[in-house]
């Protein structure tokens, strides 16, 4: 069993989770959305989280936390299943590495490196219209 890290991040958290901030808004349309990463993380309160209204404000926002390792249904007890598979599974969307704050600590940048950041800016956290892709990449009972 790995303990959470609470200098490792990772970047597909829950607003409710200990520590959570928010490094991204998801902008686009519903055919293409990406994040856009925010020069400074930013706290979340109820009033941030109200402006996702009347959706998820995992469907708006992109939240960091500190990694849960073992605590988490995509952690295998040495790394994050969810990383591995967003590197195997989705396109590159960005042709250079997106200005994220949290890349340092972020669980993503450190297990797959560039490849994980090439990827990110597509991902959303609850996303009702994922591609066969992205649905594949986020169940953790896949491969």
């Amino acid at each position: 069993s790995v303990p959470p890290d609470p200098n490792v991040l990772c970047p597909s958290a829950r607003p409710e989770m200990d520590g959570a901030v928010i490094f991204g808004v998801i902008q686009g349309d519903a055919e293409a959305p990406r994040a856009g990463y925010l020069a400074v993380p930013q706290a979340i309160t109820d009033e941030v989280l109200r402006l996702a209204d009347p959706v998820e404000p995992t469907e708006v926002f992109r939240i960091a936390a500190p990694c849960a390792a073992s605590g988490c249904r995509h952690f295998d007890g040495g790394a994050c299943r969810l990383a591995r598979r967003t590197v195997q599974l989705l396109p590159i969307v960005a042709e250079a590495l997106p200005p994220c704050r949290i890349r340092p600590r972020c669980r993503w940048w450190r297990q797959e490196g560039r490849a994980a950041c090439l990827r990110c800016p597509q991902v959303i956290t609850d996303n009702y219209a994922p591609t066969d892709a992205q649905r594949l990449a986020a169940d953790p009972d896949g491969a």
